[in-house]
């Protein structure tokens, strides 16, 4: 590290050089840190190579299941989705106990009953959770993803947003293979109701449900809605919106 002398300051990295200003001084020094090409080929590398390549590894499988629930995440996320999904995806790698050090897999981890456990009750919007909106008791039938909500008072037990009019109800069965990235995704109608005193019942059966190799997750999300004139609206860029894994087998 030297300092830089002359009329001209500069900030910043010219080549191989960084100019940086410390307490009104500035200094130059040459840029240090280990080569990309080192830590690829040296063996005194080997655990960051293992790291390097779990972590890539968990981030590409929250991104796997951010790709296969599709436009349900573009309507309910917040803006650390991608991190928090890497850190429980970081947590299910660690449960496979059959790879190597830096080969342990998210579709391996999933597959035990812990796994399942940590995707289990995950919400894609930190900000609107489901135990935080839904204060009423629900089912859920695994064999048709069929998802009940009895005498639901809409006013007493959803916690709404101001200016909230409507709220919407649907369910999903995703069939997902972290493997093969082959997934499958089959929706029930939409249930739409005022935010009132009346009590109602709503039954939310997708299609069918998915077949094939991985994972079946069965979802849920809650959308608020401000009617104008007759035509209901999204409130604030869906910022409010629920959407939870309620189960995984």
């Amino acid at each position: 590290m030297a300092r830089v002398s002359g009329l001209i300051k500069i900030e910043g990295t010219v080549e191989d050089l960084t100019f940086y200003k410390k307490e009104g001084v500035s200094y130059v020094r040459r840029k240090g840190g280990v080569s990309k090409e080192r830590i690829g080929s040296d063996s005194n590398f080997v655990r960051t190579r293992e790291n390097n390549n779990e972590f890539g590894h968990s981030g590409s499988s929250g991104k796997i299941l951010r790709r296969a629930l599709g436009s349900m995440v573009l309507k309910a996320k917040d803006s650390k989705l991608s991190s928090r999904l890497l850190g429980v995806m970081s947590q299910i790698k660690n449960l496979d106990t059959v790879s190597a050090r830096g080969e342990r897999k998210v579709s391996i981890g999933l597959g035990t009953p812990e796994g399942k456990q940590v995707l289990r009750g995950f919400n894609f919007n930190a900000k609107s959770t489901l135990n935080g909106v839904l204060m009423a008791p629900y089912t859920l039938n695994t064999s048709t993803g069929e998802v009940t909500v009895t005498n639901l008072l809409t006013a007493e037990q959803i916690l709404f947003p101001q200016g909230a009019t409507h709220v919407s109800f649907q369910s999903a069965v995703l069939a997902l293979d972290f493997e093969t990235e082959i997934s499958e995704l089959n929706y029930s109608s939409v249930s739409n109701l005022p935010i009132n005193l009346t009590p109602t019942s709503i039954s939310l059966t997708p299609t069918q449900i998915p077949t094939g190799s991985g994972q079946q997750f069965f979802m849920l999300m809650i959308s608020f809605y401000q009617q104008v004139n007759g035509v209901q609206y999204s409130l604030k860029n869906e910022e409010y919106n629920v959407l939870c894994i309620l189960d995984i087998i």
